[in-house]
């Protein structure tokens, strides 16, 4: 297969080094891949400043942009054909619950997914002394079911895998969104000028227990594999705001 791999961790993050090193051996792999961290930037297309491309070596690209920026580039520009699939991570940190509405790294998977290619967000569950050999395992058994069973169109996976999960003792779950509770401040500083500069919070401070949701499922030692829809129409109350139309 023609593999896109790219993150939002930037193009030098271990993830995506020990992603892309276990998708070569079987396939084609390319990666265009943010030039810094883009974490948090969700959905984004650059459209009011040009983007500059580094090609670092053969079928690898930087960007300065966005992760939704690098699969638009890779695709209509860099790429010999639409790839077969794209994969997002492995990132750094998990994407659960609420997070996929500011995921870069979902959000390179939902574009892939708006331009009619089967795509896979990935996050490892942590945030130190990460190895990633076990997400990398996770991500090569993901991607034969998606091969071998195919995607509906307009969905898209979102994968999390547990820090403490084994390469040989993958257990796995087919998840719904959970519900994250995040820390509310903003803390203020002050420059050399005095003047005032500020950091949003927003540190997950737990979660909502909910049956068959990924945040459970991934505390509970699962790598949660949980499909996702581009289509945000909420069909229930589409149905019940029909008599406010007007003739």
């Amino acid at each position: 297969m023609l593999v896109l791999i790219t993150n939002d961790d930037g193009y030098l993050a271990p993830g995506i080094q020990s992603l892309i090193a276990a998708m070569e051996p079987d396939h084609e792999v390319w990666m265009v891949a943010p030039d810094r961290e883009q974490s948090g930037s969700s959905h984004k297309l650059t459209l009011s400043q040009p983007l500059r491309i580094v090609k670092l070596d053969e079928r690898r690209y930087s960007v300065d942009g966005t992760p939704t920026d690098t699969v638009y580039m890779a695709v209509h520009h860099l790429m010999p054909r639409r790839p077969d699939l794209v994969l997002s991570g492995i990132n750094r940190g998990p994407n659960l619950g609420d997070d996929v509405t500011y995921s870069g790294t979902v959000a390179a998977a939902m574009e892939g997914t708006v331009l009619g290619i089967p795509s896979i967000a990935l996050s490892l569950a942590g945030f130190s002394n990460l190895d990633y050999t076990a997400s990398c395992q996770a991500a090569l058994q993901v991607v034969d079911w998606v091969v071998r069973d195919g995607l509906p169109a307009g969905t898209l996976l979102n994968v999390n895998i547990p820090v403490e999960a084994k390469s040989d003792d993958l257990k796995l779950r087919i998840t719904k969104l959970g519900k994250r509770n995040y820390g509310q401040y903003v803390i203020e500083r002050k420059d050399p000028r005095g003047r005032s500069y500020f950091w949003i919070g927003g540190d997950a401070q737990g979660s909502v227990p909910m049956n068959g949701s990924d945040i459970d499922a991934v505390a509970a030692g699962f790598v949660t594999v949980t499909p996702l829809s581009i289509d945000l129409t909420d069909t229930a109350t589409l149905s019940k705001l029909k008599h406010w139309e007007t003739l």
